[in-house]
């Protein structure tokens, strides 16, 4: 594992969670999966997907009844991230305030990550 021995991998607003919430009791689902893959014009893109069973690998981030997951290749680069759910005139949706990103793109969905050496010095290295 990824990170700092008693820390979450994420947090996440209030907001953020009763979202989590509604949207676990909607589908059934045991939580949301959160990982990134790579695309988009920035390298990497970030990923949400119902689960209906936690992988024996998955990071497990509880808070208040909402559940998230983080996916094994993604732990690394979502450590320190805070989760949050904001509803505007144009849009809503879920929001990754993330201290490992380097550059962003204009649309916000697509994301570049720091060096992995660079995080592994700011992160430490855990089993």
């Amino acid at each position: 594992m990824f990170g700092i021995p008693g820390k979450q991998a994420v947090t996440m607003t209030p907001a953020a969670q009763a979202h989590i919430r509604r949207l676990m009791e909607k589908d059934g689902s045991v939580g949301l999966r959160i990982g990134v893959k790579k695309g988009g014009c920035a390298g990497m893109e970030y990923t949400m997907e119902y689960v209906r069973e936690i992988a024996q690998a998955d990071e497990v981030v509880e808070l208040d009844g909402a559940r998230v997951m983080i996916a094994p290749m993604a732990q690394m680069f979502l450590f320190g991230t805070e989760i949050d759910y904001e509803t505007s005139l144009l849009e809503s949706g879920f929001k990754f305030r993330n201290p490992n990103v380097a550059d962003a793109c204009g649309c916000g969905e697509s994301i570049k990550f720091k060096d992995v050496a660079e995080l592994q010095a700011e992160g430490g290295e855990g089993s």
